[in-house]
């Protein structure tokens, strides 16, 4: 059924109930697991005017959000193992979530893309916005959304 699945995870409690699921889900179906973790670069104009951080620090702040992130996806990677899923941890780093993702399930022939909803509605969905939604709005892979 599936070859090889993408499971998209931020470390938080409700991504980790996908990656949960996507291991489950490889284990049943025989497939290989890419656990992919996106990395924000440090968001340098935001605040005009406000106090410049030196390079060396902005360089510091993005190797810690590296750091963190690979050791989300290995550990997500130690988890599937254990359970006899073939698996590749991956950190990218990009700005925008959704291209990431898309990019990155494409790029290793993934044939599945798994990953948590918040299930933000109104408001806060308009202000915080979606990057599932857009995940699912802009693949030409099958998305598997889990809350």
């Amino acid at each position: 059924m599936y070859e090889k699945i993408l499971v998209a995870t931020d470390g938080s409690s409700l991504s980790k109930k996908a990656v949960v699921s996507a291991i489950a889900l490889a284990a049943l179906t025989d497939a290989a697991l890419v656990a992919l973790k996106v990395v924000p670069r440090y968001p340098q104009s935001y605040f005009e005017g406000g106090l410049a951080l030196q390079a060396a620090e902005v360089g510091r702040i993005e190797q810690q959000w590296a750091d963190e992130g690979q050791a989300v996806v290995e550990e997500v990677r130690r988890l599937a193992e254990l359970q006899g899923v073939k698996a590749k941890a991956l950190t990218i780093k990009s700005d925008v979530v959704s291209d990431a993702i898309i990019a990155a399930a494409r790029k290793h022939k993934c044939d599945l893309i798994v990953m948590a909803s918040h299930g933000r509605k109104g408001v806060k969905r308009l202000l915080l916005g979606s990057e599932t939604h857009q995940v699912l709005t802009h693949s030409h892979i099958p998305v598997l959304v889990l809350r």
